[in-house]
């Protein structure tokens, strides 16, 4: 205990955030619109302050983005967002990006040149990097089209259905311009396992109609998790019943 102490004291004396650096599949996409330009996502972690994710459509092949869409970066803000807590972007493709936690900007990269979010065959990639163009780590992505030809996961570590989701999974044709996260977003015991709940396209509200959802809001709901208790709780609660039986079996003898 004394040591643990002693590191977070010296960790926050040198500036170095005690919280470990984000890893594939710790944020999970939650909506898309199209219509409205948005997304949003959860946090199925704590992100440290002063975080920043990169989010592109430009497609990611042989190792490189390609140019002619977007780069956009968020930055978490100063305080650190608990594991559980949904960040809404709107107004993606202005120049004056808006999120709910944290801020959304522009990054500016030769080539790019179309800010909004297709209404068909487009892939956005959540990642971590040393630049907007230098990925180190895919955090999720999300597709209304195909990961084959709309935006490949190859290279980039993600997995559909367990940290990336294609939203047309059950018909390869429709694209759909609007579609949200309808499951649970309690009751489980870890953070971890939304996870595949989340990005598992039948456990989502899809759209295929071309309906409008320009002034639609996403739920922005937290998730939360069941506390289990630990060993020594319970052997705490057993310790506790023992004593209680021992004192009435006290009383009956006397």
């Amino acid at each position: 205990m004394i040591r643990k102490t002693l590191l977070a004291v010296l960790l926050a004396a040198s500036g170095v955030s005690a919280h470990a650096a984000l890893n594939t599949g710790d944020i999970a996409f939650t909506s898309f619109n199209a219509d409205e330009d948005g997304l949003s996502f959860v946090a199925l972690t704590n992100i440290a302050a002063n975080t920043n994710i990169y989010f592109s459509d430009n497609e990611f092949v042989s190792g490189a983005f390609n140019t002619g869409e977007s780069f956009n970066q968020w930055n978490s803000g100063s305080s650190a967002i608990a594991a559980g807590s949904v960040v809404r972007f709107s107004a993606y493709d202005k120049t004056t990006l808006s999120s709910s936690v944290g801020t959304l900007s522009r990054v500016t990269v030769s080539g790019s040149s179309n800010w909004g979010i297709a209404n068909s065959n487009e892939t956005i990639y959540a990642y971590l990097g040393t630049a907007a163009t230098t990925p180190t780590t895919f955090l999720s992505a999300i597709t209304n089209g195909s990961f084959t030809s709309n935006g490949p996961l190859d290279g980039t570590g993600l997995t559909e259905g367990d940290n990336a989701i294609r939203l047309n999974t059950y018909a390869t044709s429709a694209t759909p311009d609007y579609a949200e996260y309808n499951g649970s977003r309690n009751g489980e015991t870890s953070f971890v396992n939304y996870r595949a709940l989340v990005n598992n396209a039948a456990n989502w509200t899809v759209d295929t109609t071309d309906g409008s959802y320009a002034t639609s809001v996403p739920n922005t709901t937290a998730f939360t998790i069941t506390a289990v208790p630990e060993p020594e709780s319970y052997a705490l609660f057993l310790a506790g019943l023992g004593l209680i039986g021992a004192i009435a079996r006290r009383r009956v003898v006397r």
